[in-house]
């Protein structure tokens, strides 16, 4: 059945490169959210409900969150930091956007597949994960079989989407422990009106 093979393959993809992910990424991501004033989060599509998601999480721990284009956005400075998502890096929106930040001083980390892409050579920090994007399409069968790529049952930008899920919801985790937070912290936190 399908259903089953794409649940393993999606799991496997993203289990594998969450896991190579550098520590030292990690900390810096972590340093960097914890010595600015406010975190900006920028995402398009499926990338930028992760970040809302992410935002969520760093509103619980405490923490001043911002998610660009709301109408409640204050201008972002130089002792904040905008946190881009995107797996090409390459999205218009996202690039501009994260060159407004950049040139007004703030700290810019990059979230994804493409270490060499404009967004990623903008920014002071690159958290790269490896997975399929969108723009990923090797049209030739004979070309992916013999370099070990095999068609996907994860469409579109799955992979990496669900991957940045994870490895945000994993860093919380990590936060959590660094500040010594429990889930009782964060719960009080947690909105009532719903």
């Amino acid at each position: 059945m399908i259903y089953n093979d794409a649940v393993n393959d999606i799991i496997e993809n993203v289990s594998k490169i969450t896991q190579t992910v550098n520590q030292d990424e990690i900390n810096q991501m972590i340093d960097i959210i914890m010595d600015v004033e406010n975190v900006f989060l920028m995402g398009l599509g499926r990338s930028g409900l992760v970040a809302k998601a992410f935002g969520m999480r760093l509103m619980h721990l405490g923490l001043n969150v911002y998610i660009v284009g709301e109408t409640i956005t204050p201008a972002i400075t130089d002792k904040d930091c905008l946190i881009a998502i995107s797996g090409s890096g390459e999205t218009s929106y996202i690039v501009s956007t994260s060159g407004i930040a950049k040139n007004i001083g703030s700290k810019i980390i990059a979230i994804t597949s493409y270490t060499e892409s404009t967004l990623a050579k903008e920014s002071d920090l690159i958290v790269q994960l490896k997975g399929r994007t969108k723009i990923d399409n090797e049209q030739n069968y004979i070309s992916r079989q013999i370099s070990g790529q095999h068609q996907t049952l994860s469409p579109m930008g799955t992979i990496f989407e669900i991957s940045a899920l994870v490895f945000l919801d994993s860093l919380i985790a990590q936060m959590m422990h660094n500040l010594g937070k429990t889930e009782e912290d964060l719960k009080s936190r947690h909105t009532v009106l719903e």
